[in-house]
């Protein structure tokens, strides 16, 4: 069954739960792969949950950590998010070089971005009709994809109602 498009977030989001429940989520995938979400890692995670969905950078994060007291140097969150990348808890945006939390971790899906171009929220797709297309596309040309991302720029609803595009 084809999973629905993670909603924009909406006026009376509450990010306390959705942040909550990203962790706890990344909390049970670690122990189901038998792999370590050690402080530094959970802290890095919540920190990309905590941004509102809008993609965060690498530079970003280490600021973030550093002025929490975290003796964090560049390697350190690095190593943190490419943990966090192999264990499928975020997914990097190319375009932007930055990470947004993975809203199905734990779930086999590729990367599908929709980024409004205002704001700066991105939210996750994961339609496997597009996965689909993709893949016959690419075999009618002898190609076998490894791995995609497909990035969508564009307006929010919340941005077109506030006078962006229609």
């Amino acid at each position: 069954m084809p999973s629905m498009p993670t909603a924009f977030p909406s006026a009376d989001h509450d990010h306390h739960a959705c942040v909550s429940h990203a962790l706890d989520a990344a909390e049970a995938e670690c122990r189901r792969r038998g792999a370590r979400l050690t402080d530094v890692r959970r802290r890095v995670l919540e920190l990309v949950w905590q941004q509102g969905h809008a993609p965060v950078g690498a530079y970003a994060l280490l600021d973030m950590l550093g002025r929490e007291g975290f003796c964090a140097a560049p390697p350190t969150v690095y190593r943190a998010l490419d943990f966090l990348l192999a264990h499928g808890l975020i997914h990097r945006i190319e375009r932007l070089n930055a990470y947004t939390g993975c809203s199905r971790p734990g779930v086999p899906h590729a990367g599908q971005f929709l980024l409004c171009e205002r704001c700066g929220t991105a939210v996750e797709l994961d339609d496997p009709a597009i996965d689909s297309v993709i893949a016959a596309a690419a075999a009618r040309l002898g190609f076998a994809v490894s791995r995609q991302t497909v990035e969508v720029d564009g307006i929010c609803p919340a941005c077109r109602a506030q006078g962006g595009l229609a």
